[in-house]
């Protein structure tokens, strides 16, 4: 029989109502002849109920015995999702991770997949079941101990499960209805994609769309896993979403396919670093080893080689999440007072954004970058850093122009109209 993979996120399962709905998709799927994997995430705000309660209990907790505890919200749903199914006489039968077994590294709070065997669950389906509800997020470690994935886990596992079964699609149910131009909570002419390529999907997950998760779109790209986004809560029987797929699915890309932003980003520079060989690696290699997510780097001669200094010395520009930039000051001032690296002064911007064209068109077009800018400069939006790769442009500028930004791009790049 062919086989469908079917994801359903938090909100899709949030009470036992939407967990009937959720069933009736997964009905719907069995009677047009697919076996199929379900994928669930805890009930909304589980998760999160679970963390505070490891963090009340023991502050300094074993990760061992927090990755126990926050696996269980998903072991609820996978039962209550399995229940639902044979309420509708779709036989059905729910796993956790260590059944399966979903064999991971034992990385505790942040596993990653070893393997995948297939021998149980298809010893199941050979039986007559037509469903195998899997709790999301969760594996099994070769010490056999619990582990969990982090983010996005259960979208992780969705895809896992999709390459390890070779399904024909693995089906993303969450509360939007696909991929869109850009948030439309910040533009009404966000336009819905019919499809979109893995590399464009995983820049715009990288630069701060919600919708998919970065290791998710990683794994569908290496594996060729087509992936489509659906809404749980939509009855009008489309069942269209967004199709992401490679890039040969596509007939012709428009040259930018969508806008994404992340509001919360800082600007740090080292003022007067020396310059010489080895420093960027001085600089960034503790930032690493302390957690520092380092996005943009912009290296340049600083004015103060005009002020008589013997030794060439030059300004690096960086950017993080405003999150990290305690741990990223803490870092540089221990490499500094390590004698490893020196600078002047630490500058910090915690009033930053990051707004971002995406885009496989660009690689066959010129002229997008000026195209950029001038739409930003006639919307008097000065830009502080830009960063460019194959398929992107983003620009970090301040924060309260940030919907500004996305308002002005989506429209100079028509993202509103089709074709």
């Amino acid at each position: 029989m062919p086989l469908l993979v079917m994801k359903f996120g938090g909100t899709s399962v949030a009470d036992l109502d939407r967990i009937r709905n959720a069933a009736q998709k997964v009905k719907a799927e069995v009677a047009r002849g697919y076996d199929v994997i379900v994928i669930v995430s805890a009930m909304s705000g589980k998760t999160n109920q679970l963390v505070g309660w490891v963090n009340e209990t023991s502050p300094l907790y074993d990760a061992r015995e927090y990755d126990a505890v926050v696996s269980s919200g998903e072991n609820v749903t996978a039962g209550l999702m399995a229940l639902t199914l044979q309420e509708m006489d779709v036989p059905a039968r729910s796993w956790q991770g260590w059944q399966v077994p979903i064999q991971t590294t034992s990385q505790h709070g942040a596993a990653r997949f070893v393997d995948i065997p297939r021998a149980n669950l298809d010893a199941k389906f050979a039986e007559g079941f037509k469903v195998a509800v899997i709790a999301g997020f969760q594996g099994v470690s070769a010490e056999g101990r619990i582990t969990t994935l982090g983010r996005g886990g259960s979208d992780t596992t969705a895809v896992a499960f999709a390459a390890a079964f070779d399904a024909e699609r693995c089906d993303i149910y969450t509360d939007v209805d696909g991929i869109y131009t850009t948030d439309p909570r910040i533009t009404s002419k966000a336009r819905k994609l019919d499809k979109i390529s893995f590399e464009e999907m995983l820049e715009l997950a990288s630069l701060g769309a919600k919708v998919l998760q970065t290791r998710s779109v990683e794994l569908a790209m290496r594996y060729k896993v087509r992936l489509r986004v659906l809404s749980s809560f939509d009855d009008t029987n489309d069942q269209s979403g967004t199709l992401v797929c490679d890039e040969d699915e596509i007939m012709e890309s428009k040259v930018v396919s969508g806008v994404a932003y992340s509001r919360e980003e800082a600007k740090l520079t080292l003022v007067t670093v020396e310059d010489r060989p080895g420093i960027a690696a001085a600089i960034f290699g503790p930032l690493s080893e302390a957690g520092v997510n380092v996005d943009m780097i912009v290296q340049n001669i600083s004015e103060q080689n005009y002020k008589g200094r013997e030794k060439p010395v030059t300004d690096m520009t960086f950017s993080c999440p405003v999150e990290q930039v305690a741990r990223a000051r803490k870092a540089l001032e221990t490499a500094r007072d390590a004698g490893s690296i020196s600078y002047d002064a630490l500058e910090i911007d915690e009033d930053a954004a990051k707004v971002s064209v995406v885009g496989i068109g660009m690689r066959s077009h010129a002229g997008v970058a000026a195209r950029m800018f001038r739409a930003l400069a006639e919307e008097g939006v000065n830009i502080k850093v830009i960063a460019t790769s194959e398929i992107k442009i983003s620009v970090l500028i301040d924060r309260k122009y940030m919907e500004l930004a996305v308002q002005a791009l989506h429209d100079a790049f028509e993202l509103d109209k089709a074709g």
